[in-house]
């Protein structure tokens, strides 16, 4: 089943057609509604006027198109002469009967209200009739002049919110139309909304997710041909020495041992990719933060490393006030990939200081180019004499699920890498 799709310049006009009902509604029926007690307290004063006046039987000069009038003294009944032309009917009794148990109020005959003020003394009742022509005038009056002012005001209301709903309307369709092209690159990309207003704000928005996006595929793309010149290299050598060998143009057992180390390469690098994936989906997740014994960590990594580069020394300070927190498991990943990379480029020392909460790893190499700092941690970004990698971007997503910081500065002599944790852990 469909749904119509209710445009918003169809809600607007529904929206306008909802007030002007509501408008109209207040003032046929509730604003006379609010008003009849304040016109009929009017009524009353004016009928009770002339009755405090009148002293004689029936005072000709009360005579009124308006009023009636009834004068009861020994229970003799007199009416004025225009009693039925008030009243629409001729029946002093029945008005007696409707208007005998209070000193003013309003009573129906036959479907019509009529009002009364009576005034008593010992032996004479004075009562002041009329119809409900006044209230009714007083209801057309008030409409009358209150009507026009309304209709005017609402209509200008509603064409201010036509005109504005028709900008809104427009800016809105502008900004769809960015977003169904965002990644089409021969769209005209450029809306100048002069407004500073929330949809400025969210034209800004857009505008920095379709760069974002367009920035991401750059380095996909850029990622990928960074991986598969990564992998094609030992893939590469493997072949080739394949087909030495089948040339017998090569060693078999020089040939199986490259193969070998080739190999291990290649395991290390899909392993390192894998594990970078699964970091992707563990930043949203929550990990068991826990207190570790990093001192114990450290000297089991340098106890590991240490035999593959004897030329190396390994200098551990460390302070036992320091806390670290995290799981072993990934603070063993962190480090392992930080020595490896260390090894590849200490000439002979590499030095683990722990102070202040703080791990400082320095080895004593080169120092790293402040081009290559920037995107030193981004996966597959050609790094230091032109080699890609997947270790440091690893060191950098791990530590940020532990609610660590990494940084790097360039000593005198050598490299250190800072990890501090976030003020806000």
């Amino acid at each position: 089943m469909t749904t119509q799709k209710q445009t918003l310049g169809k809600q607007l006009i529904l929206i306008i057609i909802l007030v002007f009902s509501i408008a109209f509604i207040c003032l046929g029926v509730v604003l006379p509604k609010t008003l009849i007690p304040l016109a009929e307290n009017n009524v009353y004063n004016y009928l009770s006027e002339p009755l405090k006046l009148m002293q004689s039987n029936f005072d000709k000069d009360f005579k009124s198109s308006e009023i009636a009038y009834l004068y009861i003294i020994n229970d003799v009944i007199s009416q004025s002469d225009n009693l039925e032309e008030v009243m629409g009917f001729d029946k002093p009794l029945i008005i007696l009967a409707k208007t005998k148990d209070h000193t003013y109020g309003k009573f129906t005959y036959k479907h019509h209200i009529y009002y009364y003020y009576t005034v008593k003394t010992a032996q004479v009742t004075k009562i002041a009739l009329t119809n409900d022509n006044y209230i009714n005038k007083t209801k057309k009056e008030i409409l009358n002049a209150i009507l026009p002012i309304v209709l005017g005001t609402l209509f200008l209301v509603g064409l201010i919110l036509v005109i504005w709903s028709s900008i809104i309307i427009y800016k809105v369709d502008k900004l769809k139309a960015k977003i169904d092209n965002i990644d089409n690159p021969k769209y005209n990309h450029k809306i100048d909304f002069k407004a500073d207003d929330e949809l400025r704000s969210l034209e800004y928005a857009i505008e920095d997710m379709r760069i974002s996006i367009k920035n991401q595929e750059e380095y996909r793309n850029q990622m990928y041909q960074n991986i598969s010149h990564d992998f094609k290299t030992p893939l590469t050598v493997i072949k080739s020495y394949i087909e030495a060998v089948h040339d017998e143009v090569e060693d078999k057992n020089k040939a199986l041992q490259i193969i070998e180390e080739q190999t291990e390469k290649l395991e290390t690098k899909v392993h390192s990719l894998l594990y970078l994936n699964k970091l992707d989906y563990l930043k949203d997740s929550k990990i068991e933060i826990v207190k570790v014994d990093m001192e114990k960590i450290l000297n089991d990594e340098i106890e590991k490393f240490k035999w593959k580069r004897k030329d190396i020394s390994f200098i551990l300070e460390y302070d036992h006030k320091s806390m670290f927190y995290g799981t072993v498991e990934h603070w063993e990943t962190i480090l392992d990939n930080l020595l490896n990379n260390f090894m590849r480029y200490a000439n002979t020392t590499i030095k683990i200081t722990v102070k202040q909460n703080k791990l400082i790893l320095f080895n004593d190499g080169s120092n790293i180019d402040n081009d290559l700092l920037e995107g030193i941690f981004t996966p597959f970004r050609k790094g230091i004499k032109g080699e890609f990698g997947l270790g440091l971007s690893i060191v950098k997503k791990t530590l940020s699920i532990l609610g660590y910081n990494i940084s790097i500065k360039n000593e005198k002599k050598g490299v250190s890498f800072i990890i501090i944790r976030n003020q806000s852990k």
